[in-house]
């Protein structure tokens, strides 16, 4: 986990970073956070248990173990990521890693939501694309400069379109996907609304 993790807020339109690179189809919210960590009582210090079991495994070898990578904040996955069950704790225990964004072939659609609900943009690619990139981060630090504005990353050698939902998209921009900001931010309209309410009235006459 990255000591320096501070959550996003507010707008998003520009995501910069190294990528690292995860293969496998249907990498399921199991494999992500293993259910004995949901017991914690924050997410805080989710981001040292993400892939434990399969981390354990591969004994120092697994992407998110490597010294090469663990300054990356863009995460490139295959098909299906996110599936199993609808735990918003993956999304938050990769958040906490360091994760700032995911580019992948497809994602469970409860995944993508909770992703998209903490401010982590999830991007699709084609298939080919999706291995293109992971062959050329595995011989090469792939760094990229996403601007969400206009659906678009680069590097140094390269220059491509990203697909992303339009409503995303526009949330982010906004920084509507945000919804504690959000609220803050329209206190004044809260409480007018409060202030309005009939049955409050109605009932504060007897208090």
């Amino acid at each position: 986990m990255k000591s320096e993790f501070k959550t996003p807020f507010g707008k998003i339109s520009q995501i910069n970073g190294q990528c690292i690179s995860l293969i496998g189809n249907d990498i399921d919210t199991d494999r992500i956070i293993p259910a004995r960590f949901l017991k914690c009582i924050n997410f805080d210090s989710l981001g040292e248990s993400v892939f434990a079991d399969d981390r354990k495994t591969l004994r120092g070898r697994h992407p998110f173990d490597l010294e090469a990578n663990k300054n990356s904040t863009i995460l490139i996955v295959n098909s299906n990521f996110g599936c199993g069950s609808s735990r918003e704790h993956a999304p938050q225990a990769l958040m906490r890693w360091g994760i700032k964004a995911i580019i992948g072939e497809s994602f469970a659609e409860i995944f993508y939501s909770n992703c998209i609900a903490i401010g982590i943009p999830c991007f699709t690619l084609p298939k080919q694309l999706i291995q293109e990139l992971q062959n050329y981060n595995e011989n090469k630090f792939l760094f990229l400069e996403i601007d969400l504005k206009n659906s678009l990353a680069k590097s140094k050698d390269l220059n491509f379109n990203l697909d992303i939902k339009e409503s995303s998209r526009k949330m982010f921009l906004s920084g509507e996907w945000d919804a504690t900001s959000t609220l803050l931010n329209n206190a004044n309209l809260i409480e007018n609304k409060f202030n309005n309410l009939p049955y409050l009235k109605f009932n504060s006459h007897f208090l």
